[in-house]
């Protein structure tokens, strides 16, 4: 094997991953398939909602997280670092062996405060961290995240009312159907485009339930760069989680059809 194929090999998340998610907040905004699928790698499909008004949509999440402890599972929490990461991820969903379907994130783009964050997850995966300034402040009932990026092109200020608990918005019928779409989801999809292989990462996690919240998003400006330049998102839900252990566990490399490779 050549230093290139350990590189690919060492990019495919090698290692089983756990934390706890200190808080936790999800915005998820709606846009036209049409905007979405071609972001996509090949074998990865966009996974759609239909509204009551007929109309369909495909959803990015914007998640601002504060992981506590994160480490290869092999080691104590102690042994953990502290982290505020943010993401934003594309709601897609790729087939398994079985021919069932497995529904996850596709990432976009990620920021973490922290340069060993950086380095370390750079050179684990492919999620492409950048560096930034990030905050997460809880007063009372009110959190506030603030993004500060290098490249100024994921700037974000956001207040959550974490004891509000809206009503479903559009475009969702319910709340059932809104929650369908709270990330993260069970999966998160990795594309290795020397290999033309997408790398599977399941996540593990103890007492997930999000809570829908209302949210002033004051500053958000990913969405007008690259791709999204000149399109109009819909912020559709937003929910919040504290205090849950997460993991995840070693990549799984496969071709387009789901099986392992």
């Amino acid at each position: 094997m050549d230093s290139d194929e350990m590189l690919q090999a060492l990019r495919r998340h090698p290692l089983a991953m756990r934390t706890t998610f200190g808080h936790s907040l999800m915005l998820m905004y709606a846009f036209e398939p049409a905007l979405l699928r071609p972001m996509l790698p090949p074998g990865v499909e966009l996974d759609t909602y239909q509204a009551p008004d007929g109309g369909e949509y495909g959803f990015v999440a914007v998640g601002v997280v504060s992981a506590q402890h994160l480490r290869p599972t092999v080691l104590p929490a102690g042994w953990g670092g502290d982290f505020l990461l943010t993401g934003y991820r594309i709601v897609a969903r790729f087939p398994n062996p079985a021919g069932r379907t497995m529904r996850g994130l596709y990432i976009l783009r990620s920021d973490t405060n922290r340069r060993s964050m950086q380095v370390g997850g750079n050179l684990l995966t492919r999620y492409r961290y950048q560096l930034a300034d990030i905050r997460i402040d809880v007063v009372g009932p009110k959190l506030t995240a603030t993004v500060d990026s290098r490249d100024g092109r994921a700037d974000l200020a956001v207040v959550a009312d974490l004891e509000s608990r809206p009503s479903p918005s559009a475009p969702f019928r319910s709340a059932a159907a809104a929650r369908r779409f709270a990330g993260p989801l069970p999966y998160t999809f990795d594309y290795e485009a020397k290999t033309g292989s997408i790398v599977v990462i399941k996540a593990n996690r103890n007492r997930w339930q999000p809570h829908p919240v209302s949210v002033q998003v004051k500053r958000m400006n990913f969405f007008e760069h690259g791709g999204f330049a000149g399109s109009e998102p819909v912020l559709a839900n937003a929910f919040h989680v504290a205090d849950v252990d997460y993991g995840w566990e070693r990549g799984s490399l496969r071709g387009w059809d789901g099986s392992i490779r």
